[in-house]
């Protein structure tokens, strides 16, 4: 099984913070709660087979500026992270919607009951990601607004086995624990550093659990890398 491209995204350049100094703002307060909604977006385009997911968030320049400018320092690295987590419950949602259907074959329970209960999590932590939003006066991230969207989509329409969708899942479990891994040391407010780490660890959980179902040996590496993690620039608001 070929390992799934690695994740990136680009935007076009406006007046604003750069990613870096976006990284190094200032705190914010701690998660407590947030949004959802999205699976049931995502699991229609993906049984529809619809490809062009581009009219349900707008990504015109006049859009993306002022996004940016919602979303200023430390916040569009948390705009980012719930965007992470809705596309991955979105994911899981299309995943046992196309094993229910038969589409990815025989489906080992363990799967199943895997994808249910991280799905669970994922929604969580959405929610504690948009609890940081909303608590600072800005929009909470409901939609997948990731430059990778329509690729991770078609990903899962092209599954055709439970193997295939157990690699997209590894793909963006790997990301998630690996974008929050960086954010413990790149944002500024204590709050954010520990509720990212805490919440990374489970993700990476999930990623061993992933790779065990697949046949692969389950903790790969000895430190967790964040050569795959999302930055700020795969946000296409």
């Amino acid at each position: 099984m070929s390992t799934p491209p690695e994740r990136g995204g680009s935007e076009p350049p406006v007046a604003g913070p750069t990613e870096e100094t976006e990284a190094r703002g200032p705190g914010r307060r701690r998660f407590l709660r947030g949004a959802g909604g999205v699976g049931t977006a995502f699991l229609l385009a993906a049984c529809s087979g619809e490809k062009d997911l581009s009219s349900r968030w707008p990504v015109d320049e006049a859009s993306v500026v002022a996004h940016r400018v919602a979303y200023p320092g430390d916040l569009r690295t948390v705009a980012l992270s719930a965007a992470l987590e809705n596309q991955v419950v979105g994911v899981y949602a299309s995943a046992l919607a196309a094993a229910g259907a038969g589409r990815l074959g025989t489906v080992p329970p363990a799967l199943t009951s895997f994808l249910n209960q991280a799905m669970a999590q994922h929604t969580d932590h959405a929610k504690a990601w948009n609890a940081v939003l909303t608590r600072a006066g800005k929009p909470a991230l409901t939609g997948v607004p990731l430059s990778d969207q329509q690729e991770i989509t078609a990903t899962l329409a092209k599954a055709t086995s439970a193997a295939d969708a157990a690699a997209l899942a590894l793909q963006l479990e790997e990301q998630a624990a690996q974008t929050y891994l960086l954010a413990t040391y790149s944002v500024g407010g204590a709050s954010e550093i520990e509720s990212a780490a805490t919440i990374a660890p489970v993700e990476a959980m999930h990623a061993s659990t992933l790779r065990f179902l697949l046949g692969q040996y389950p903790v790969p590496d000895g430190f967790l890398p964040v050569d795959r993690a999302a930055r700020p620039s795969l946000l296409t608001i």
